[in-house]
């Protein structure tokens, strides 16, 4: 199985479970007037729901440690900038949820502040030239923003074919 479908079929799952939880809760109890919708066993039926969803959440469980195990094992190269750089999935998928953004952020904080040259006046009212003082290079600041800014669109397409390719690592 591919790693897609394991979370196609967890996906699916989920709503399974849902879908059983609300026959469930429809079909639990009745008032003694009215005739129940499963009249031959009511109570086998509403114990036999409850084991499949028992049975689904176990294949769940299942299927989301084998992705677990699957994302920490296999590598993914992508290149970002002018480097190819290697992780994991279970890495890039952290860096696509946040710290790509977080990144992002750390390099556009770097600006001018709105600060303006010119000239003022000193103290004592002589006219002073005003230089701007900058701790980092604008180039490179600009260049590191263009890298963050597409990872994740990067990841986005290496995940897709590594989802479709890559096989779930079961136990």
């Amino acid at each position: 199985m591919k790693l897609i479908e394991a979370m196609k079929r967890v996906k699916l799952n989920k709503e399974k479970v849902a879908d059983l939880h609300a026959k469930i809760g429809q079909n639990c109890a009745h008032l003694s007037h009215e005739t129940p919708l499963y009249a031959q066993n009511p109570a086998g039926t509403i114990e036999g729901w409850a084991r499949q969803c028992d049975d689904v959440v176990q294949e769940n469980i299942r299927l989301l440690v084998a992705i677990a195990r699957t994302n920490m094992a296999t590598d993914v190269t992508i290149e970002l900038g002018d480097k190819q750089v290697t992780k994991k999935i279970a890495e890039w998928v952290w860096r696509r949820r946040e710290y790509a953004a977080m990144d992002q952020r750390t390099w556009a904080m770097m600006t001018d502040r709105n600060l303006r040259e010119g000239t003022a006046q000193s103290s004592t009212g002589v006219p002073v030239e005003v230089k701007l003082v900058r701790y980092y290079d604008p180039a490179l600041r600009d260049k590191m923003l263009r890298i963050y800014m597409e990872e994740p669109k990067r990841i986005d397409a290496a995940m897709e074919v590594v989802n479709a390719v890559t096989d779930l690592i079961e136990a």
